[in-house]
């Protein structure tokens, strides 16, 4: 007798119904349930994924970095005054009540750990502060405006550009139409302005025509001026800031009506605007701060040095330019596991835990000439205390090589300098005038230089050349054949430079005495990486 519900295979039908199990095919009980359903595609294998020191293209770790911005920076502008009468019951005229605007925001500027580009604020380009709130009545000042705080990473360079200083620019004005004594009594000539008066809205033409205003009061400064940067700015924040530091106050409110109460006039039906906020215009460059830093050629083996020392994953390939952007790795020295790799301590004793290590773009012959990618990215090495030299032992003479990126490193050296002269020459106006005297009373503008000490260096005391930082070399795909010999002749070149019979490659005078290495490594196989470590710890403690 045939089963009433035949067997379907693939289904739950024998295990909802166990006594149709045994009218099941023979040969589907030998086939596994999961290969019954497999798919007749072709299974697709995936790669095998690369190691750490060669992964795959697409294993690495890509973050937007700017270290050049200009931005546009807007204090905020002060609250009117209100125009307002006392109004209660029974009295009919009440006396003016209205208050003052509200202070405009401050800008501040904070260098934070945190930061590591500029990028943000290059896309935002303009900062604007907050507008103080209007005066209202019942002698209620206006509230302040909102603070605007900038935020950039430690190592950051700021200089003033421009800076346009509405108060400043009306007090001069005021000197040259009415005299430098009646501008300070504030007894000047009365001049009608709209940008700086309010009128009652109630009042009428005959009652504008017949009042009589008061003179222009000279424009007011925040007392927070006092405590912002004196200009033009010129900041180097080398350091994480705990608070930040005032760049530009607000500008101050508008007078409420009150102020202008006379035995003529009890009840003025006018009030001032208020003042408009400082303009500024800052140009921020970012230089980073690393303990070492990788010189080298393009496709030299920078990046797969850094993967090898950390855990950084800075794009590799073996092509030129693989790195378009610098990157900063973190070698830990103590891990707190075991016994530490190096001993090391910072300068105010405490054990170093780590060191960091910045890779920055290749340097191409003449570069300093603009080609390649330029020697711009030399500035992210400029502040480290020990520079690493990284030359591949496979392409060419170590030693021609090794010339020619302290070439590099030279002329970006003379360009900062020459730059920095530059910036310190204030520019002069010429005048026909004898004295800044006579060109105030013919009311032309004239600059005087002071008399001073010569430009001689612009770098500080605590930071040397780059030629006197301790350096070494790092010879790269020393696994290759025929790499050998150009090593030897690259180590009797440095034991010739330390012993004086050959001159410093970089061509300049008071330079770094001390030994210098050349350490062969592979860094695709991760050989040779811990003498690295153990030599840099060794020239930190310098």
């Amino acid at each position: 007798m045939p089963p009433r519900c035949p067997t379907l295979p693939g289904t739950l039908t024998p295990f909802l119904y166990p006594s149709l199990l045994s009218q099941t095919p023979k040969f589907l009980l030998r086939t596994p349930f999961n290969r019954r359903h497999e798919s007749t595609r072709p299974h697709i294998q995936l790669p095998e994924e690369g190691s750490h020191l060669n992964p795959p293209p697409t294993d690495y770790s890509r973050t937007i970095f700017t270290d050049r911005a200009t931005v546009t920076l807007y204090a905020g502008a002060g609250g009117h005054g209100c125009i307002s009468f006392l109004r209660e019951k029974y009295i009919e005229a009440g006396p003016a009540n209205g208050g003052d605007g509200g202070t405009g925001g401050n800008i501040y500027i904070q260098a934070m750990r945190g930061e590591t580009s500029l990028h943000k604020l290059a896309r935002r380009n303009i900062l604007r502060a907050g507008r103080g709130k209007n005066g209202q009545g019942r002698s209620r000042g206006g509230e302040r405006g909102d603070d605007v705080i900038i935020k950039v990473p430690v190592g950051t360079v700021v200089r003033e550009v421009e800076r346009v200083d509405p108060v400043a620019i009306e007090e001069e004005r005021m000197k040259l139409e009415a005299g430098k004594e009646d501008a300070v009594d504030g007894s000047g000539p009365w001049k009608w302005s709209r940008e700086k008066w309010l009128l009652y809205p109630a009042i009428t033409p005959e009652d504008v025509a017949t009042a009589e205003f008061p003179s222009l009061p000279r424009g007011r400064k925040s007392p927070l001026q006092m405590a912002q940067v004196k200009g033009p700015v010129s900041l180097d924040l080398s350091k994480p800031m705990e608070r930040p530091l005032l760049l530009v106050a607000g500008a101050m409110g508008g007078l409420g009506n009150p102020h202008f109460c006379t035995r003529a006039v009890p009840r003025p039906k006018f009030a001032t605007k208020g003042e408009e906020g400082v303009k500024l215009v800052l140009e921020l460059e970012l230089k980073l701060l690393a303990d070492v830093g990788l010189v080298g050629l393009p496709n030299a083996g920078k990046s797969t040095l850094l993967r090898a020392m950390s855990r950084s994953r800075a794009r590799v390939g073996n092509w030129a330019f693989t790195t378009l952007q610098p990157n900063i790795g973190t070698v830990v020295l103590d891990d707190h596991k075991g016994r530490p790799l190096a001993r090391c301590q910072y300068e105010d004793g405490e054990p170093r835990t780590h060191f960091t290590i910045a890779d920055i773009p290749g340097l191409i012959e003449d570069a300093h000439l603009d080609k390649g990618l330029g020697i711009s990215f030399l500035r992210h090495v400029e502040r480290a205390r020990v520079l690493a030299f990284v030359i591949d032992l496979s392409k060419g003479d170590a030693i021609t090589a090794l010339k020619g990126l302290w070439k590099e490193v030279g002329e970006y050296e003379r360009l900062k300098i020459a730059e920095e002269r530059e910036k310190a020459n204030p520019i002069v106006h010429w005048s026909p005038f004898m004295s800044p005297e006579d060109a105030l009373a013919n009311r032309q503008e004239t600059i005087v230089i002071p008399n001073g000490p010569t430009f001689e260096n612009p770098l500080a005391p605590e930071m040397p050349s780059i030629a006197g930082k301790p350096w070494f070399v790092v010879a790269t795909k020393a696994d290759l054949d025929g790499t050998k010999e150009n090593f030897d002749s690259l180590r009797r070149y440095l034991a010739q430079v330390d012993g004086g019979s050959e001159a410093h490659p970089s061509g300049q005078q008071d330079c770094w005495t001390g030994k210098v290495e050349a350490i062969p490594v592979s860094a695709i196989n991760g050989h040779g990486v811990e003498r690295i470590t153990e030599w840099t710890v060794s020239l930190l403690d310098v």
